[in-house]
């Protein structure tokens, strides 16, 4: 069983943090990237609390409703509680989160159910589990992971292979290298840094965008 809502594809994901903002509030930096074509938001901002997480996560999807440039769609990491309180469009699950099993079995088809994988192996376990999609990382170096081996578009090629699900690209993704892992077989990347910490993350955002849109053609289809 998977989600009722659908998927886009090709998909330019942020990830939030708020450290990386410390010039404007994070939601004026979000409605910015979604204006510059980012189609899905992950609010991920481990250390809050339930209560203030949920407050972001509604401020932020007020600004996404006034965000220019379309809609994105509005995941929660790790924090299901949180997700279903702020009836948001879907719930992205950390390796060491909930079973892909566990939460479409609490929230059925209402939400879209992604999962943080590392090999081939686990990418096919959470689409048997339900997944709408797994996001697959590190892939080159970066800063939020800076002990992480990268793992590079090789293993965006292996889980293509076998896979029916998007895969999403994580880690070190910039409008440089973006194209390498779209047609590797990505459906599309999740960023942090390269649209957050840019001096603007609307021109940052409508870059990582084009460059995309311009390899989705020779890009293998799920």
């Amino acid at each position: 069983m998977r989600s009722s809502r659908s998927f886009p594809v090709p998909c330019l994901a942020l990830v939030t943090d708020r450290t990386l903002c410390p010039d404007a509030p994070l939601w004026e930096k979000v409605a910015q990237a979604v204006a510059g074509g980012c189609n899905l938001v992950q609010l991920r901002e481990k250390d809050l609390p339930a209560a203030d997480l949920l407050a972001l996560a509604q401020r932020l999807q007020q600004a996404l409703r006034q965000a220019q440039g379309g809609r994105a769609l509005f995941l929660v990491n790790d924090r299901l509680d949180v997700a279903l309180a702020a009836a948001a469009d879907g719930i992205h699950l950390p390796e060491a989160g909930l079973p892909v099993v566990e939460a479409r079995r609490i929230v059925g088809r209402d939400l879209i159910v992604g999962r943080a994988v590392h090999s081939a192996a686990e990418a096919l376990r959470a689409q048997e589990e339900g997944a709408d999609y797994v996001q697959v990382g590190t892939i080159y170096p970066t800063r939020s992971h800076p002990n992480a081996v990268p793992a590079g578009p090789g293993l965006i090629q292996e889980m293509a292979r076998q896979v029916r699900i998007p895969i999403l690209a994580v880690g070190g993704i910039t409008a440089e290298n973006v194209g390498e892992v779209m047609r590797a077989g990505a459906a599309g990347v999740a960023v942090i840094s390269a649209i957050l910490a840019a001096a603007s993350p609307q021109e940052a955002a409508a870059a990582l965008w084009l460059a995309i849109q311009s390899t989705w053609a020779e890009a293998p289809r799920l």
